[in-house]
């Protein structure tokens, strides 16, 4: 007998253990591959509604399809340079392919160390209700997947396309690559890169050392890195975008924005709800905002540009940097805007409604503070500008 029928064997024969049916299984294979020993074995499971696969070393891929079955090859490999040495380090993996209830499994276990590796490819039906794919050390490949998935690696990437259930990726080293979901999605990389190129529900991403990228995301969408850079050029709802060490670029928010990095800068090219907005040191650039505006820099200058008729109370501060607004003309709002070190800064406005005045000039560090304030088409929500060292401009737009 194979060890992997002494394995499937031995299990039959556990007190208390469910039920298991064996795979057909075809004659395993060993034979030299490169600079490696490889075990190969194949087979048939048949129809389940739920697999499991979890290795000791190696890559899985999990692909869907429309056949009912599922089958599996699994390879095995051993770098050393005689094959007695390679058959006892393969020994101790115990592999094994069955069906446990509704549930296919896959396994191999007991890694005793050495140069190892292997592959796990599983072709399953794309209904598949739910997939649970582990590894200690792999890269992880699952597409067209109807069902829900958990992905989990301790050492490799993890690249998902076509799922069309709840999914959960998570590896402690690796990038992760999605490009397309139609479920909610929930990813986490202790140290590397995510990207996301289309998603169609909740996005929750999260990296200790990395870049996000967001293509296109219908549902609310939230991301952290605590060491990149933070890129999403579309979502239809509610963005949330957090790093502790790096720029923020989003293109066209659906709904409200909450943009904050530690030192980098952001840039937002439209937004249909509030949008708040902070770095610790870095520039702002606003575009197109319909909601209010809340948005605050140590050291650098902010742009925005208010669209529609509506506006809500909004704060533009910064302690070095000049600010500038764009307002469409029919906008109402009533604005106070203040220079604090007024020397060699100014305010400029385009409507005459907003009056410009100045304190007594000092004869050693000339005006203290100059201040602005007054109604924009009657007035309304109150639109407050602040710098303490800087220029403000007040400019009008056409409406649109």
């Amino acid at each position: 007998m194979t060890r992997i029928y002494k394995f499937a064997a031995a299990a039959l024969l556990t007190a208390g253990a469910p039920i298991l049916a064996r795979a057909q299984q075809n004659e395993p294979r060993f034979y030299r591959e490169g600079n490696a020993w490889v075990e190969e074995v194949s087979g048939t499971l048949g129809a389940a509604h739920n697999l499991r696969v979890d290795i000791a070393v190696g890559s899985i891929h999990v692909d869907g399809s429309n056949d009912s079955s599922i089958t599996y090859t699994l390879k095995d490999r051993a770098y050393t340079g005689s094959e007695e040495a390679a058959r006892r380090q393969l020994s101790a993996l115990h592999a094994t392919a069955r069906l446990q209830g509704d549930t296919a499994v896959i396994e191999s276990q007991g890694f005793s160390g050495g140069k190892m590796g292997g592959e796990v490819w599983v072709h399953v039906p794309r209904t598949l209700e739910m997939a649970r794919v582990t590894t200690r050390g792999g890269a992880i490949t699952v597409n067209n997947l109807g069902g829900r998935l958990v992905a989990e690696t301790a050492g490799g990437g993890i690249n998902l396309s076509g799922l069309g259930g709840v999914s959960d990726a998570t590896t402690m080293g690796g990038d992760i690559m999605v490009d397309t979901a139609t479920a909610d999605l929930r990813l986490h990389t202790n140290g590397g890169r995510i990207r996301v190129n289309s998603a169609s529900s909740r996005l929750t991403a999260d990296t200790l050392g990395g870049d996000l990228f967001v293509g296109s995301a219908r549902g609310p969408v939230t991301l952290e890195t605590n060491g990149g850079s933070i890129h999403v050029s579309r979502t239809e709802s509610d963005l949330k975008a957090e790093t502790a060490g790096g720029n923020i670029e989003a293109g066209d928010v659906g709904g409200s924005a909450v943009l904050e990095t530690a030192g980098g800068t952001i840039r937002l090219n439209s937004a249909r709800g509030a949008v708040h907005a902070e770095t610790a040191s870095g520039a702002i650039h606003l575009g197109r905002v319909q909601g209010g505006v809340r948005a605050e820099t140590a050291n650098g200058g902010i742009t925005a540009e208010f669209a529609g008729s509506r506006l809500v109370d909004s704060t533009l501060e910064t302690a070095v940097g000049d600010i500038t607004v764009y307002i469409p003309s029919n906008l109402a709002c009533s604005v106070r805007a203040a220079v604090e070190m007024a020397s060699g800064h100014s305010i400029r406005s385009d409507f005459p409604e907003v009056k410009v005045t100045s304190p007594p000039r000092d004869e050693e560090y000339g005006p203290r503070e100059q201040s602005a304030s007054g109604p924009i088409n009657g007035g309304g929500p109150l639109l407050r500008l602040r710098t303490s060292m800087g220029d403000i401009q007040i400019l009008r737009v056409a409406a649109h």
